[in-house]
């Protein structure tokens, strides 16, 4: 068994949060002391819009009818598939309760988060999208308000398909703020909002470290980094069809891996000549950042065999992970390490990041290892509950009142001493900490 790099990369893809850190803490810093009127500052200096920020009625609206019909269509479509995935999603959670011992009970309440701040990206691409992934899913989880932040064009304002879509999936204010700034004004609660419990959505590497930095104040969704995507094909694999996905993903930008993994060593030959072909009948900049990530980021591997494949992709962890290979059953029961799975190429990474149903808010850099996407669970906490009996509760105190000794926290103890003697007062109890063996 052998794995053979036909590509190799020649620089790793990394955030640059280490590079903007700095600058990032000082703007939270001054807009959380100076508020609003700071706010408005960065607005004025970064989105160099002086319209309203937050949106009226008229305003939504207004956005609304300036978009085609069939624009307005496509949009409801993705909706409803992205609405009714998290709904299926949200089933899967339950409250219970179970009796673990006589007379103790033991449960579990999912609550939604009470405030959810959602940022969609507006600069180069306006990613209506993203709005769709991050409002529809913590509208369906039951967030009590949803704010929107998406950067307006200078003397512009939003792009009015974020407005509809972010109208149309139920949120409750849409700020035109882009960059640090938003993303403060939501953790904040200025401008009329409540404080965010939890910030979701992709942004650039200022927004992300925003997110980074705010963590632990309030929730995110996750660490971004550079979106990635890896691709397992077999000879049967159309070439054609592995080249232009790859294209696809590494429009994202310069700095977006994307990798083939195939047992097929003529397959990726012909990807490796097609590839920068395809890269060449693209739009300008789309081009030039296709051109430098498969320069500079893209592998191309070759494998003995498909369980070899599997292992190399598993190492990989990549954000979006796609088959087109033979056995897929084989391939979605073997494969562990993915943010979101792409089987056959009937679909594609582009249909999960724009309409078929599932979150585009994916891990990156590896993160895969260790968690999932966005999802309508992300907004909801898994809480637990008990409640005793006065019998339920007496080997829970005594084993507690033992365990806590053994610890030497005694005042954890004697919490459950008085309840003993308080409940069973004609009862002795041994609640002397054990000897642990040598």
């Amino acid at each position: 068994m052998s794995v053979t790099y036909l590509k190799k990369a020649a620089r790793q893809s990394t955030s640059d949060a280490g590079e903007t850190r700095e600058t990032v803490q000082n703007i939270l810093t001054e807009i959380e002391h100076g508020g609003e009127e700071a706010a408005r500052k960065y607005a004025d200096k970064f989105d160099r819009y002086g319209g309203n920020i937050v949106l009226t009625r008229d305003e939504i609206e207004a956005a609304s009818a300036r978009l085609s019909q069939q624009l307005k269509d496509d949009i409801r479509f993705a909706h409803d598939n992205v609405r009714r995935f998290a709904e299926a999603q949200k089933e899967t959670i339950r409250d219970f309760q179970t009796e673990i011992q006589p007379g103790l009970i033991l449960g579990q309440k999912a609550i939604p988060c009470n405030a959810a701040g959602c940022y969609a990206p507006g600069g180069r691409y306006s990613h209506v999208a993203s709005a769709l992934m991050t409002v529809t899913t913590a509208k369906v989880a039951g967030c009590g308000h949803i704010s929107v932040c998406s950067p307006p064009r200078p003397g512009v304002g939003l792009n009015p398909a974020i407005v509809y879509t972010a109208d149309l999936c139920g949120a409750d204010q849409i700020l035109a703020l882009g960059g640090v700034q938003g993303i403060a004004a939501m953790a904040f609660g200025l401008f009329g909002l409540p404080q965010a419990d939890i910030l979701v959505g992709p942004g650039n590497q200022f927004v992300a470290e925003a997110k980074r930095l705010l963590f632990g104040r309030v929730g995110i969704d996750m660490f971004a980094g550079p979106t990635d995507s890896l691709i397992l094909a077999d000879r049967t694999a159309d070439p054609e069809i592995v080249a232009w996905d790859l294209v696809g993903q590494a429009e994202h930008g310069y700095n977006s891996p994307v990798w083939l993994v195939t047992d097929d060593r003529a397959l990726a030959e012909k990807v490796l000549s097609r590839v920068p072909e395809l890269i060449a009948t693209l739009p300008e900049l789309n081009g030039k950042n296709a051109a430098d990530a498969w320069r500079d980021y893209a592998e191309v591997v070759v494998c003995d065999t498909r369980e070899e494949m599997a292992a190399t992709s598993d190492r990989y962890a990549p954000e979006h992970l796609t088959v087109q290979a033979q056995d897929l059953d084989w391939w979605l029961n073997r494969l562990s390490c993915y943010g979101s799975l792409f089987l056959g190429e009937e679909t594609t990474v582009a249909f999960g990041d724009k309409a078929s149903g599932t979150n585009h808010v994916l891990p990156t850099s590896g993160a895969a290892r260790y968690t999932g996407g966005l999802s309508v669970h992300k907004y909801m906490k898994l809480v637990t509950w008990q409640r005793a009996t006065r019998e339920g509760a007496k080997p829970i105190a005594e084993a507690t009142a033992r365990i806590s000794r053994l610890e030497g926290m005694e005042g954890h103890a004697r919490t459950a001493d008085i309840r003993l003697a308080k409940y069973f007062p004609d009862e002795q109890f041994d609640l002397t900490a054990q000897e642990v063996p040598a």
